[in-house]
């Protein structure tokens, strides 16, 4: 009875699949949310093949897609909901009545200050250290959503077109939105639970049924949406969601075969820490940060599914001619496992979230870019400190990957036995420093996340690193030739038609450069 009680806790929502939870064995918000996104994947279908531009008006579209939302939010949250709700209105509010110099900022502070509240209560009305499906995921990806959509509105309505990057200028947007386009972005059943987020003019154009010919059509005299073919194949984006559901399948039997039997809190279980051999901690911790990723990336390859099935993430004809629906896909598995570098890995990992980092934060900060930018993704997260401990972390071990990246690389490049090898090296040490890295945002607590630091004798990494950066800076000094022959040797006309032809997000790497 006791059991029962604490399954039923853990949501703040529906109680109707209780009796699924309890047979599943799984706690009760994440059966409500996985139920809400396989309906929603029903529904996206549904929404593609019968509410298509060519038989509903876009009014339709977007009223239909908001109501879903809310009826998602409510279904799993109950009267928490009314937190995305209130900022919703909030954000509209702002970008109606406020001075249009200032939306973006007044945008930013309220998203994120209310967000932060959110975050300070949910450590007391949940139970600490335990991530949970609750409102606050939500709020994140709403809190996305206003901002970047206040920013473009204010690129697009206050400077001029000089003022900004070519992506800037792609996205601008010179119109306030009406009410039912705000609540349709914001709250679209397609990504109110766990995004990803989108540009406004995505969105918008898939609504009114330009999503796919946008990206078809010329854009210039030497670039297409479809690379040089002249066939357009079949766009159905079955086949995409297909694999995407096989992925999230294997990620589900991965999840529960493997990542159940390495828990993350053994790496600090007492007995372990102090009788284990620093190797053998080394090893589980490891292996127990590669088994944490499957629940990510089912949820984020379920939820860019769900899109697809909609019709909504077309990104254009890949070089083979096929089409490709990763427009607004959150991770790359491949890159992520395969990632040489802690940039690489940044890259790859929460994508969408990267692209709104820079577009809200790295693009415009007059200076310290990287460290204003892992403080404010370390904000948007919440109030735990172990997501604190994770990104200020960060900061130093990107500055030192960068650095020996710039020192060394070209040494192994001469041959593909180095070059291999090489590679072999930085992604053991890219490894190891994930492994020191990610622990306290699993952990969140600060006890439990300084026994980690003490039994992987983390002083020692943190030495290595600052020692990386230092020898660094002096080998710059002695260079000062170094940074001219780092300048990129795109012309600016080639420069433009990538970021008009490519997703925002083939740019991200420029976030940590």
């Amino acid at each position: 009875m006791g059991e029962q009680a604490d399954t039923a806790f853990k949501t703040t929502g529906s109680k109707w699949l209780l009796p699924v939870s309890e047979y599943l064995g799984f706690p009760l918000d994440q059966v409500n949310f996985l139920a809400c996104q396989l309906f929603a994947l029903a529904a996206a279908f549904w929404f593609r093949l019968y509410l298509s531009p060519s038989h509903a008006n876009p009014l339709v579209r977007h009223a239909v897609a908001t109501l879903l939302g809310i009826a998602f939010l409510i279904f799993c949250f109950g009267w928490y909901s009314v937190h995305l709700l209130t900022v919703v209105v909030a954000g509209y509010l702002i970008i109606v009545k406020a001075d249009i110099n200032n939306v973006h900022s007044y945008s930013m502070v309220t998203a994120m200050g209310y967000l932060t509240v959110c975050q300070v209560s949910r450590v007391f009305i949940f139970n600490y250290g335990i991530l949970s499906t609750d409102f606050s995921g939500p709020l994140m990806i709403v809190t996305q959503k206003i901002t970047t959509l206040a920013f473009q509105l204010h690129d697009g309505m206050c400077k001029k077109s000089e003022q900004l990057t070519p992506e800037q200028k792609h996205l601008a947007i010179n119109v306030r939105p009406s009410l039912i386009e705000y609540l349709s972005y914001n709250l679209n059943f397609l990504s109110v639970l766990v995004g990803p987020c989108t540009n406004y003019k995505d969105y918008v154009d898939f609504i009114e049924g330009r999503h796919i010919s946008q990206r078809l059509r010329h854009r210039s005299g030497t670039c297409t949406g479809q690379n040089g073919y002249d066939k357009t194949p079949d766009l159905s984006p079955l086949p995409a969601v297909c694999q995407k559901l096989l992925v999230c399948c294997g990620c589900m039997l991965f999840f529960l075969i493997v990542t159940r039997s390495l828990p993350i809190k053994y790496n600090v279980d007492p007995d372990f820490v102090n009788h284990a051999a620093f190797l053998t901690r080394l090893t589980y911790a490891f292996f127990s940060i590669q088994a944490a990723r499957p629940k990510f990336y089912f949820a984020w390859t379920l939820a860019d599914a769900v899109n697809n099935a909609a019709g909504f993430g077309f990104k254009g004809i890949d070089e083979n001619g096929k089409p490709s629906w990763d427009l607004i896909c959150n991770l790359n598995i491949l890159g992520i496992e395969t990632a040489t570098s802690f940039k690489t890995f940044i890259d790859n990992w929460n994508i969408r979230t990267g692209i709104w980092l820079k577009t809200v934060c790295y693009d415009r900060a007059p200076k310290h870019r990287l460290a204003l930018t892992f403080i404010l993704s370390a904000l948007w997260h919440g109030v735990y400190p172990g997501y604190y401990f994770t990104f200020i972390t960060a900061i130093p071990i990107t500055m030192a990957a960068r650095a020996i990246r710039k020192s060394i690389r070209h040494y192994f490049l001469g041959s593909k036995g180095l070059k291999m090898g090489y590679d072999i090296l930085t992604w053991a040490a890219t490894q190891l420093a994930i492994c020191y890295t990610v622990m306290p945002f699993l952990l969140l607590a600060v006890e439990p996340t300084l026994v980690y630091y003490r039994s992987m004798y983390f002083h020692v990494h943190i030495i290595s690193i600052l020692a990386a950066i230092a020898l660094h800076r002096k080998h710059k000094t002695r260079d000062p030739s170094a940074t001219s022959k780092m300048l990129p040797s795109a012309s600016p006309l080639s420069s433009l038609c990538s970021a008009q032809c490519q997703p925002v997000h083939s740019n991200n790497n420029d976030k940590v450069d």
